[in-house]
């Protein structure tokens, strides 16, 4: 009997070798410029300047990561982007629970009109010279905060506040009631029983800012000019700019890089660039997973 339900029909066979097919070129459609990508930041000069290499590294070379690794200013760049994406991840995903908790409770006064007020900033943009103007006027030119405070607190992420107020409205009232009939307060009920719940919304929503702060160029090209605050993405493009006019006076040093590619060099710093972002994704794969099965659940 169980053989007979489990059994797949015809056409449902079908459709999962044609699902599976559309899976696997779009994996080959992915992997392969990257794996090509990745080859040419490991090969020798001659070979990529040759164009023989495509998905593995021709006459391995390190010159070029060694290049990358032995600049200050690479380390500086790194710490910097990272202290930006850790602080503000933080920083948004309490702004956003601390927005959303409130306004998902049906019994609050004005949630509708202040939520509108959200969603408003998100629609609504006033531009680039009065974000300029603020950030001025605050005082966070060429600090720290100006990479942390607009993304975290501005219109950016109301989208993750309302992902996180449709989720907190969708639970049982419930379990805050037998908290707080229990002695639980506001704040024990919401780093105790609605956060624990939300971990895989909040880890999606904290992967999104990981990468948005990680990745963000628009900012630090604005807001900053000290060498010392530039994030790893300002790096990126001076590194790229040098390698291919060395007399062009960008961040790194002139000096000779006889022996290897413009391209390797490119390639390289965009590897190492974008290698956090690709080691914290595993960590955070089994709260999207957990996050699939609450949905299915409950749908």
């Amino acid at each position: 009997m169980v053989g007979n339900v489990l059994r797949l029909s015809a056409e449902d066979r079908i459709f999962k070798a044609v699902a599976y097919i559309l899976l696997a070129i779009v994996t080959l459609l992915i992997m392969l410029p990257l794996a090509n990508f990745v080859s040419i930041s490991l090969s020798g000069a001659d070979y990529v300047a040759s164009g023989v290499v495509f998905v593995h590294p021709r006459g391995i070379n390190l010159l070029a990561y060694r290049y990358i690794l032995g600049k200050a200013q690479f380390y500086r760049s790194f710490s910097v982007s990272l202290a930006v994406t850790v602080i503000g991840s933080t920083i948004g995903v309490l702004a956003a629970v601390g927005a959303a908790y409130p306004l998902s409770k049906r019994t609050l006064p004005g949630r509708k009109a202040v939520t509108i007020l959200f969603v408003a900033t998100m629609l609504f943009d006033v531009g680039i010279i009065p974000n300029y103007l603020l950030v001025r006027n605050l005082g966070l030119l060429n600090s720290i905060w100006a990479l942390i405070l607009p993304p975290a607190v501005g219109g950016a992420n109301i989208f993750s506040f309302l992902v996180l107020k449709s989720f907190m409205e969708s639970m049982p009232g419930e379990l805050e009631d037998s908290a707080k009939i229990d002695g639980a307060g506001s704040l024990r009920v919401l780093f105790r029983i609605i956060i624990p719940i939300a971990a895989p919304v909040m880890a999606t929503i904290t992967l999104f800012f990981a990468v948005f702060y990680w990745n963000d160029y628009f900012n630090a090209k604005f807001y900053i000019t000290k060498q010392s605050l530039k994030p790893i993405q300002l790096y990126l493009r001076s590194v790229i700019f040098e390698a291919q006019d060395p007399t062009g006076g960008f961040l790194l040093s002139n000096e000779n890089i006889e022996g290897i590619d413009v391209r390797t060099i490119v390639n390289a710093t965009v590897v190492v660039a974008m290698l956090p972002i690709l080691l914290v994704y595993p960590f955070l794969q089994r709260y999207f997973m957990k996050g699939i099965m609450i949905g299915s659940v409950k749908g």
